[in-house]
C-alpha cells in the first residue's frame, strides 16, 4: 500500500515545518485523479504519527476534483479518469486543470 509511505512523507513534512511546535491539525489536499486513496492515508495517519509531533492531531482531508481541458474544443469539464475523451468533441490528449493535488495544505499548531 502506497498510501503509508506517502502518509508518513507528509507526517516528515509537517514536522520539518512545525520547527519543534506540536501539530493539532493536518489539511491535506488529495486530488481525485491523483491515484491516492483517501480513506487509506485516513486509515494510515494514527500509525504513522506515533511517538511525532503530530501525535494525536486531527487530520482533514480536502477532495480536489478532476478537471479536464479539451485541446480541439477548448471545452473545460469534470473529468474522473486520466483517460477520458471530451464529452463535447470526443477528442483525446485533455490537459488536467486540477484534481493531480497531492499536498499539505494547512497546518494547526499549539
Amino acid at each position: 500500500m502506497h498510501e503509508m509511505s506517502i502518509t508518513q512523507s507528509v507526517v516528515e513534512i509537517c514536522e520539518g515545518h512545525a520547527a519543534g511546535r506540536k501539530v493539532t491539525e493536518v489539511v491535506l489536499l488529495i486530488g481525485e485523479l491523483s491515484g491516492v486513496v483517501p480513506e487509506s492515508v485516513e486509515f494510515c495517519f494514527e500509525a504513522c504519527t506515533k511517538g511525532t509531533l503530530l501525535e494525536g492531531a486531527r487530520l482533514q482531508l480536502e477532495l480536489v476534483p478532476g478537471v479536464g481541458n479539451c485541446p480541439a474544443c477548448h471545452g473545460e469539464f469534470p473529468i474522473s479518469t486520466l483517460f477520458a475523451p471530451c464529452p463535447g468533441c470526443g477528442a483525446f490528449g485533455l490537459s488536467i486543470v486540477s484534481g493531480e493535488e497531492l499536498r499539505v495544505k494547512e497546518l494547526e499548531l499549539e
